[in-house]
């Protein structure tokens, strides 16, 4: 199952040590998650809802659009500790997490899809110490889910 937690912002970075790797004005930042058992259909479904996902301002205030309508942009990042399983003991486990072979195209590939919808896409670096710098704009924040290539 694909996670990923959705914040809108009024700009964000991310930054490995002293360089900024990627950077957006307003939109989204997407904090994705890639379990063991995910395919490239349910990185599409996310890619998907993540363009059309209608949770922009209109003109009336009411959450009505997209990066797609407005020309919002998208920041993706990889989090695999998303996958933290605190069920047991103090220390998560992350055992559903994918590793680093399927889940860096999986990460692509969604940050892939977004683009395809006409949208800027910045992004992390895979694997790497990053640093997220943002202002959530509402605050907003949405998570997503996808299992067997359909959104949950």
């Amino acid at each position: 199952m694909m996670r990923a937690v959705v914040q809108r912002v009024s700009r964000a970075s991310v930054s490995v040590g002293a360089t900024v790797v990627g950077e957006i004005g307003w939109g989204l930042v997407v904090l994705l998650g890639i379990g063991d058992q995910d395919t490239e259909a349910d990185a599409d479904a996310m890619a998907d809802k993540l363009a059309g996902l209608r949770i922009l301002a209109d003109n009336a205030g009411k959450m009505n659009l997209s990066v797609v309508d407005l020309g919002g942009e998208v920041l993706v990042i990889s989090q695999f500790t998303l996958y933290g399983d605190v069920r047991k003991g103090r220390r998560p486990s992350f055992v559903h997490a994918a590793d680093s072979e399927q889940a860096d195209p999986l990460v692509r590939r969604v940050a892939d899809g977004v683009a395809a919808h006409g949208v800027t896409v910045a992004t992390g670096e895979f694997g790497a110490h990053m640093e997220v710098d943002l202002v959530n704009n509402g605050p907003v924040t949405v998570v997503i889910e996808t299992a067997d290539g359909r959104i949950r």
